[in-house]
This record gives C-alpha cells, structure tokens and sequence, in this order.
C-alpha cells in the first residue's frame, strides 16, 4: 500500500521556508482557536523506521505550536505499575484535555508490532488485537479525539545507514534521535516487523481514523507535509465536525504541498516489439492452459479493469476474453447505479456478481467508482469515499481468504494521447458510440481523477490484491502486460 510514497518527495530550501513561514501562523491560528473551545483533544500518533526523523518532526511541531498546549507522550518498555495493570491503561493515564495537543511516541501500534516482530503474538492473536485496536480508535473519535495517525516511511535499509551516521565508535549517538526497534534484531524479526507494519497499516487505516503515510527522505517534505496535516485535523476540531479525519487522508485543497502521482512515474513511451502476435498467443496460451487446470475447479477468477478514458480497457479485455472458455467468464460493464441499485449497500450489485469457483468475473469498471467518479464528480461525501477505502479492503480480504484472486489493472494514457484517441473516434462513424460528453467533461477534471487514481491505488494496493499499472499508450504493450500478470499471478 502507498505506492506513491516510494517516488521522489523533495522541497527546495526556498520552498520550505515560504511553506513554514504559513503554516506557522495557520497552525497557530487553529491551535488556540481549538484551545479556547475546549471541546476536542488531538493525539498524533508518530510512528515508522528509526531513523526517517521521528524526533525531528517533533521538535519541529513544538517550534510551529505553542508549547504550552503541546505534550510529549513516549512510551518505551512498561514499567513494574504498568505491568501490574491492563495493558492500556498508561494510554488512557496520559489521555490529553480537550484542547490540547499529545503528540505521541511508542503508541498502543508501537507495542503491538514490536511483540508480534519479537513472536510473542501469533497470526489470530495479531488479528484480533488489531480488531480491538479498530473498536478503541472508534471510540475515541466518539468521544471527541480527533486521532492523527503519521507512519514516517522511508526503506529499512536507508534509514539504517542514516542511525549509523549518528552514532561515534563507542555505539553513542552525536545527537538525539527516537529509537524504538533496536529490539528487533536479525532478518526474521526485521522482515516480520516489515509484514506486521504493512498488516497493521492496511487493517487499521479505517474511514474514521486512516493512516497517513509521510515519505520521509527529504526532511524538508516531511515536516511540511506533517504540519500540513495537523493543520487540517486542527480545522476540522475547530469547526466542530466530529472527529472525521477525512482531511488528514489526502491533501487538502488549499495545501501548498507537492504530491506527485504515481502516473507520473510511468514510462508512457514502452511499446511492445516486433514479436507481438506470437507474445500473445503464447500468453492466451498459458491463461488457457491455467484456468482450465484441475487446480483452478476451486478457486475463482475476478478481473478489475479501471482506467482513464479512452485507454483501451476494452482492447485489453477482448484478448482476455479470447483464451477463456466462454461458459467460464461473464464480463459486467459497470454504469451508474439502478434505482433497484441504490436501494441496497454500496457494494451489493458487484456481491451478486461474484463468480462461481472455477469461473471468471471481468469488471470493466467497477466498485472503484466510489472513489473515483463518486470522489471527484461530488456525488459522494468525502466521509462516504473515506469510508469506502476500507470496505473495499475488506470486500477484496474476503474473497481472497475464500479462494478467489483478485487482479486489478489501471490502464494509464497521457493527455495528448487521450486527445488523439477521442478525435478518432469521432472521425469514424463506428467508434462514435464510444465517445460521451462525459468523457470530454472528465477531460477538463483530469489532474483530479489523478489525485484520486494515487490515493485509491495507495490506499486499495494490498498485498492479496495489488494494482498492476498498465503503460497504455502502445495498446499491444498494454495487452502483452494485461495477459502477463494475470497468467503470472494464477501460475504463483
């Protein structure tokens, strides 16, 4: 999940300096603002590798706040009084007033991940703990806690040569900084630190209280982008909306900071190469050769094509189509919601839907809509497509964990390509019907649907069910990569 905090998150000097010099006066604002009302208490829970700067951000918010109204919370090893009662209660000991600000270290996540990295918690006790955990988070938002979850990500092993530039000959640190795993030792325990994280990240980023995940590389970003968060979780206090962090999920409209797109960092120029036809029939071939398996009789096949406009979705879905057996596959062209549709869940139309084991579901769109049409075109509160991420996770969880594999696909084309593609369909008479004038309108809103397009694969990208981002200019290339993954994924 995240994907996009993987790519490059930089801020120059400049930038950062103009980018504080608001945020210190709209944090301020907000903050007494939420302290004169005295009617919700923030908590920001501060979690991730040591070394991507832990401490660093908060020093840093206590330079933008006033620290009068600030507290540390930090929580290492339970002390022989903390032992002596239920394991929560140093965490609701320390629960801020209403109208102040705990920024919190060594969180109830923190000990939760480090005894299942340590494996004093199995699979089913880590489950349900991290069940709980969703129940009590809950409950906090009830009762006025607007709870801002940070996880600093940056790669293990970058933030590990960063700890050692820190440290002199003796193992003692040239200057402070926040280590909380240096228990968690050898490749086992780290890798199961790693799992547990991404479980823990997944499960728990509710709608009601979503994990924000900051790429902490560059400093500069980092902090800006913390800041920036806090403010719109400060706004929202000071509104008095209840606790619904649906701001701290993405960033703000009126946010200053930089997110790149995970489009972005797709090279639309791949084409496929001469070989094409027999790529694809040798592809066909295997696809055929897998769902037709006797170890396929028990397992289920779902197909989620999303994309822009115009990408060759279609294209892609016909060489599918082609080497299944056409009494093992139904393909549902997904449009807006029947009345009889919106009379029930969200998700019951594509419930129905669902294939027989052995059988193959392709969803050319689908429940995704919620946070992409539904987001963007407004026909969904932002705490209902907030909301949505998580009922995905779940709807996906389940039928993986009952056989079935879900393989999602967004199909990405540039803006000139786009164009190219609608002014040939109206050119010929027999690709008219294709082109809307919704799809001009969507055209207008483009740099929104891309926003939305990196927060739901950010968000949905789980590791039972990733998205495979198709380079969809060349329409052979996107094919070939549509065929690959899938027949990759059934042979794994």
């Amino acid at each position: 999940m995240f994907d996009s905090a993987k790519l490059p998150h930089v801020m120059t000097k400049d930038e950062f300096e103009a980018a504080e010099k608001r945020l210190r006066e709209l944090l301020l604002d907000a903050q007494f603002e939420v302290a004169e009302q005295r009617r919700a208490a923030i908590m920001v829970v501060i979690n991730g590798s040591d070394g991507a700067g832990k401490g660093e951000v908060v020093n840093r918010l206590y330079d933008w706040l006033d620290d009068h109204l600030v507290e540390t919370l930090s929580y290492g090893k339970p002390t022989d009084e903390e032992r002596a009662r239920p394991g929560a209660w140093r965490y609701w000991r320390d629960m801020p007033a209403k109208g102040r600000i705990a920024l919190v270290l060594g969180s109830w996540h923190h000990r939760l991940l480090r005894n299942r990295a340590l494996g004093r918690l199995d699979k089913n006790a880590y489950d349900i703990a991290l069940e709980d955990m969703i129940g009590s988070e809950e409950m906090l938002r009830r009762e006025g806690v607007h709870l801002l979850k940070i996880w600093l990500h940056m790669d293990d092993h970058e933030a590990h040569k960063r700890l050692e530039k820190l440290r002199e000959a003796d193992g003692a640190l040239r200057r402070p900084a926040v280590i909380e795993w240096d228990e968690i030792q050898g490749s086992k325990a780290r890798a199961r630190l790693i799992d547990a994280a991404l479980e823990m990240i997944e499960k728990t980023s509710t709608g009601n209280a979503p994990w924000a995940v900051v790429p902490a590389a560059d400093p500069h970003y980092r902090d800006v982008a913390v800041g920036d968060l806090l403010l719109q979780t400060l706004k929202s206090a000071a509104a008095g909306a209840p606790a619904d962090p649906c701001t701290q999920a993405v960033a703000a409209p009126d946010s200053a900071l930089p997110r790149p797109s995970l489009v972005s960092a797709l090279d639309l120029t791949k084409t496929a190469d001469d070989g094409y036809s027999k790529d694809l029939q040798n592809l066909q071939e295997r696809l055929t050769e897998a769902t037709t398996a006797k170890s396929f009789r028990g397992k289920g096949l779902v197909l989620v094509f999303e994309g822009n406009d115009a990408a060759g979705k279609g294209g892609a879905i016909r060489r599918v189509r082609e080497a299944l057996d056409p009494r093992r596959f139904r393909v549902h062209g997904v449009s807006a919601p029947t009345d009889e549709e919106r009379a029930g869940p969200y998700l019951w139309r594509f419930w129905r839907n669902i294939p027989r084991r052995g059988d193959v579901a392709i969803f050319d769109r689908s429940w995704y809509g919620r946070v992409l049409v539904e987001r963007v075109e407004g026909f969904a509160a932002p705490q209902d497509w907030m909301r949505a991420y998580q009922e995905i996770n779940d709807f996906e969880r389940q039928l993986g964990e009952t056989g079935y594999l879900v393989v999602k696909f967004w199909l990405a084309i540039s803006r000139d390509e786009q164009l190219r593609r609608f002014q040939d369909r109206e050119a010929k008479a027999f690709k008219r019907y294709k082109l809307t004038p919704d799809d001009w309108r969507n055209r207008e809103k483009w740099e929104l649907y891309e926003q939305a397009m990196t927060d739901m694969v950010d968000r949905t990208s789980a590791r039972r069910a990733p998205w495979a981002l198709i380079e969809a200019n060349d329409k052979k290339f996107a094919r070939l990569k549509v065929l690959r993954t899938i027949v990759e994924r059934l042979e794994e």
